[in-house]
């Protein structure tokens, strides 16, 4: 068991830095006040293979280090609690009503991976806007900000976010059902256990 939640944190630690470089590295377009980056589809990895809670918590603390190191400080607090909300839909989907960390056919696997992956980043598209909406409006009132959020709900999302959902949820889904048998097979495969399944619903 120590050893499982350290090797559960090991990956956490990577997840959180794979979140960064997919954010800060990797070439990213900014569109529509959007900045579309490769850095959720880690969040998504890390859910996936981790579960939940862990992977929520390392996709919220790498993408909230590559916004104050990108200089976007007064953003990081939204972003770890939109990160924080992927990692844990993504979990919910994946390990409390999927169970994919247990033994199923590739088909299961694959189609249940690409779902909770859907369900994280679909929920985060109308999730982030109406979290801005309420920061701008509730703890530092800027009324254009406030307007541009809310414009964003209504119209569900802005391109830039479709975008950065879609090409996310994709490359999280094809590392991880390539990972998960070579995982397997050398033994490295992280368990979740039923107490941090709980925790994610």
């Amino acid at each position: 068991m120590k050893n499982d939640r350290l090797t559960k944190i090991s990956y956490a630690g990577l997840m959180a830095a794979l979140c960064y470089v997919g954010y800060a590295v990797f070439p990213a377009i900014n569109a529509s006040g959007t900045k579309v980056h490769l850095g959720n589809a880690f969040v998504v990895l890390g859910a996936l293979l981790l579960g939940g809670p862990y992977g929520g918590i390392a996709g919220a603390i790498g993408l909230s280090l590559a916004d104050i190191i990108s200089g976007y400080g007064a953003s990081a607090p939204r972003t770890f609690i939109t990160k924080l909300v992927i990692g844990l839909v993504v979990g919910l989907v994946a390990h409390r009503i999927a169970k994919i960390s247990e033994d199923h056919s590739k088909g299961y696997v694959l189609g249940w991976s690409v779902a909770a992956a859907v369900a994280g980043l679909g929920f985060n598209c109308v999730f982030e806007p109406a979290l801005k909406y309420l920061w701008y409006t509730i703890l530092t009132p800027n009324a254009e900000k406030a307007q541009a959020a809310i414009s964003a709900l209504v119209a569900i999302t802005t391109y830039a976010t479709i975008i950065n959902a879609v090409i996310n949820s994709l490359l999280a889904v094809v590392v991880y059902n390539a990972l998960r048998p070579a995982l397997f097979k050398a033994n490295l495969f992280p368990t979740i256990t039923k107490s941090e399944i709980k925790q994610a619903s």
